[in-house]
């Protein structure tokens, strides 16, 4: 039987990831966000590139949640906000480092290699738009669910941005470009994980006010 998320429409239930076909789509997801965070972070210290670096540790970050998002599925929905809670203060802290690790470079490192950036930029964004495809039909549901979306979604975003990053220090020759970038990768992790830690706590509450 095949399963839809408009299957739910109608209900007052939120879909919370309990269904075969959402399991499958997040293990090939977490199997292309390790993969690529493997080939990224080596690169990244190839090229030198802060903001290839902090894609990296996206997709780092976005294994490890998609992980705890597929091991909490049908556990009680103090459990799942729980989850997804600490995934928002884990993609918060990824902000912040990606934050002061750009102000660091600023002073202390040097021009990043363009076509490096460019090549893995595109290979991420790809990626990236495979794994949203997959995910768009389950992108209504509880915290748990929503988190997986919102990562996926903003992380293609991310990717265009370090392509553009890439142009930008081919034309200039400079690091401003890839220093930019990576701060608005920062500010996608940031955003993204008040989003996430809002509706978790949000749905703990109604957790609490259920008892």
């Amino acid at each position: 039987m095949r399963f839809d998320v408009s299957d739910f429409e109608g209900s007052k239930t939120e879909f919370d990831g309990q269904a075969a076909g959402y399991k499958r789509v997040m293990w090939v997801v977490i199997a292309i966000n390790a993969a690529m965070f493997v080939v990224e972070a080596s690169v990244s210290v190839l090229a030198e590139s802060m903001a290839l670096q902090a894609d990296a540790l996206d997709f780092f970050g976005d294994t490890a949640t998609y992980g705890i998002s597929l091991y909490v599925i049908g556990s009680s929905i103090r459990v799942r906000a729980s989850a997804a809670l600490i995934k928002g203060l884990g993609l918060g802290a990824l902000g912040l480092w990606v934050l002061g690790s750009t102000v660091y470079r600023v002073f202390v490192l040097g021009q990043p290699e363009p076509l490096i950036m460019g090549g893995i930029g595109a290979l991420a964004f790809a990626a990236n738009i495979a794994s949203a495809i997959l995910l768009m039909r389950f992108r209504e549901g509880d915290a748990n669910v929503r988190s997986v979306w919102l990562c996926s979604r903003n992380d293609a975003i991310g990717n265009l941005a370090v392509i553009a990053a890439a142009s930008g220090v081919w034309v200039t020759a400079t690091a401003w470009p890839d220093l930019i970038v990576a701060g608005v990768i920062a500010g996608l992790f940031l955003h993204s994980a008040s989003a996430i830690v809002r509706d978790a706590r949000e749905e703990l509450q109604t957790a609490r006010n259920q008892l």
